[in-house]
């Protein structure tokens, strides 16, 4: 079975400028996807979803590939992932190739290992589902959440005040990290997330947001101490 690794790396950042090839501990940040990739010997191909010139060079230099550029459609603040991923499946199909699975891999995931991406991309056999996405257990039960209430505070769920913590379901959230797909299944349902979809459990050590400048500094110390750990 063939797979492809999509690296969707748009040249347009704000909150943290040209952050995709930004120095992260010596390294441009998306050659950590691209090794990550490279080292789970997953991939007949890797390559980089990007309209910058920039971005695609370095890409190449750490042996990712660029069969095209970004469309300017798909290249926008308003471009979801499953477009990026549909103009790719596209481009490709019209070349005559074609993919069995699909990893989608943000560019700013210096702490995935290979390993999860192995083990994530074993659960779409073992447990026949469409798609296999990354999630992080919330640290507190979302049941005994709170808000701003014309500026009381109150419960959103009060039925829940006096239930004990361990009693409440556990729940977690996309830790925004990869995806993977089954080619033919997301063509027709065009989403990631589908009703058959199954997950793989990370920990918040694991993974990381990096949408501000304090964000970085915590990769890199997450980065720092795994690596220190594994040494």
């Amino acid at each position: 079975m063939a797979n492809l690794c999509i690296i969707p790396a748009r040249g347009g950042s704000k909150r943290i400028p040209r952050k995709n090839i930004k120095d992260f501990l010596g390294k441009p940040m998306i050659s950590y996807a691209i090794d990550t990739a490279i080292q789970s010997g997953l991939f007949e191909e890797i390559m980089v979803s990007t309209e910058d010139e920039e971005i695609a060079k370095t890409a190449m230099s750490f042996g990712a590939s660029i069969p095209f550029l970004r469309s300017k459609n798909n290249a926008d603040d308003f471009a979801t992932t499953a477009q990026v991923i549909e103009e790719v499946i596209d481009v490709y199909s019209n070349s005559g190739k074609y993919f069995d699975h699909i990893c989608c891999m943000y560019p700013c995931t210096p702490l995935v290992q290979p390993e999860y991406l192995i083990a994530s991309y074993n659960i779409l056999f073992e447990k026949n589902v469409d798609s296999v996405i990354p999630v992080v257990a919330y640290d507190y039960p979302i049941q005994r959440a709170l808000k701003n209430e014309d500026g009381f505070i109150r419960f959103f769920n009060p039925e829940f005040a006096l239930t004990r913590s361990q009693d409440l379901e556990k729940s977690f959230h996309d830790a925004g990290q990869f995806y993977w797909l089954k080619t033919k299944i997301f063509l027709e349902k065009t989403k990631i997330l589908t009703d058959n979809s199954g997950y793989y459990e990370m920990s918040s050590f694991d993974c990381q947001d990096i949408d501000t400048e304090n964000d970085w500094k915590m990769a890199e110390v997450k980065y720092k101490m795994k690596h220190k750990i594994n040494e």
